[in-house]
């Protein structure tokens, strides 16, 4: 099932974190945790599943959200977004050495947080899967075009959010005209991408190209016959070669 973005808050002023949170609650985001210093962002980082953080600069702790911005870099595959108060040319350079996917001054409405929000996941979502592409070879291609998205996971944009959907929740995809139309069991969303460069970003062990208009998770399949498969019920039409591949495959 696809599931809202989970953030995590790190910030000392807990006002301003509480209202954070009821921003990002009425837009439609999941808070996974809400806390004021450096060690309890990394605890929460290590036990709880998180999509993007959003760091204040200055914490309730000897280290700093520049230290926690390092740490997420070095250890986690998600992007984060520094929350200050402090916009002068020492932070500001201080901040850009550990790469930021964002950098929002208070005070702030709303809008400018949902802004930021969904830029960096965008970005970062479009950074990892370009930087995957450039570096994979052979024996690594799997393992790294896994990794550029989020915990087995992809985003898709839906009714202006970016959801999180795991790659097993994935039925199919289906090309119409410059879009893609990707199915879950019972939702489907809109994405604007060539079929082949959808592909590159979908496990190659378990997504296959079906068909010149379809990518299918051959998990998902129900049945099959001379030209078609079934999944969740929808008649989807395969090439020869696919068809021989899935068969080869049964009866191996």
């Amino acid at each position: 099932m696809d599931q809202l973005i989970r953030i995590l808050i790190v910030e000392d002023n807990v006002i301003i974190a509480d209202d954070m949170q009821s921003m990002l609650e009425d837009i439609g985001y999941s808070i996974v945790a809400n806390v004021v210093d450096y060690e309890s962002a990394t605890e929460a980082l290590a036990t709880m599943d998180v999509d993007l953080a959003l760091v204040d600069i200055v914490l309730a702790s000897k280290k700093t959200g520049i230290d926690l911005g390092k740490h997420i870099r070095e250890n986690y595959n998600i992007p984060f977004i520094f929350v200050t108060s402090n916009s002068d040319k020492a932070t500001v350079e201080n901040a850009k050495s550990v790469k930021p996917n964002g950098y929002l001054v208070k005070p702030f409405e709303q809008q400018d947080l949902f802004t930021s929000i969904e830029i960096a996941l965008s970005n970062f979502n479009n950074e990892t899967t370009s930087i995957a592409k450039e570096t994979v070879e052979d024996e690594t291609e799997e393992k790294m075009v896994s990794n550029s998205v989020l915990r087995n996971s992809i985003f898709v944009k839906k009714n202006q959010h970016y959801y999180r959907i795991p790659f097993d929740d994935i039925h199919y995809v289906k090309a119409d005209n410059v879009y893609l139309e990707v199915y879950t069991e019972d939702k489907t969303f809109l994405v604007r991408s060539a079929l082949k460069d959808y592909l590159e970003k979908l496990p190659s062990k378990q997504f296959y190209r079906a068909h010149k208009s379809y990518i299918v998770n051959i998990d998902q399949i129900e049945a099959i016959n001379t030209k078609d498969i079934l999944i969740n019920g929808k008649n989807i039409p395969i090439s020869k070669e696919f068809r021989e591949f899935i068969l080869s495959n049964m009866n191996s």
